[in-house]
This record gives structure tokens, C-alpha cells and sequence, in this order.
């Protein structure tokens, strides 16, 4: 699940993203979805799954997910 708004620094995006417990996996989810081409920042929430994204572009959903199965975590469905 994502939404999108975009603002002057880029584009924003918010995942939900399941699995994530502590800092550590935080800090998991964060170096992943930061390796992507053009994200700018990345903040992740362990106690409500929430992963704010900064683009320049929007990002392809299987990039993401990848992303996020790659840190050991699960991208949650659009509802």
C-alpha cells in the first residue's frame, strides 16, 4: 500500500511495510529503499510500518518491493 503527493523536495511516497520490529530493521528498509535511483530520503517506522520515501520520479512498485524483500520485510498490498 503507497500514496503519493508531490511537494517541492520531490515526490513523496508512504508504504506500509510488514515485519518491521525494531531499529535495526528500520535501519534495514532505509539502506535498500535508499540504494534505489532516485530516492533522496527514506524514513522508516518500525512501530506503525510506515515507510516515507523522497523521489525525484515515481518509483516502479517491483523496484520497491524488491527493495523491501531484499532487507528481509514484506510490501504490503494496495488497498
Amino acid at each position: 500500500m503507497s500514496s503519493e503527493a508531490n511537494t517541492g523536495s520531490g515526490l513523496t511516497t508512504v508504504y506500509q511495510v510488514t515485519g518491521m520490529t525494531c531499529g535495526h530493521c528500520e535501519s534495514a528498509v532505509t539502506e535498500e529503499l535508499g540504494a534505489l535511483d532516485g530516492v533522496s530520503s527514506v524514513k522508516a517506522v518500525a512501530s506503525t510500518g510506515q515507510v516515507t520515501v523522497v523521489s525525484a520520479t515515481p518509483l516502479d512498485d517491483e523496484a520497491v518491493r524488491a527493495a523491501v524483500d531484499e532487507a528481509g520485510y514484506e510490501l504490503a498490498d494496495r488497498a
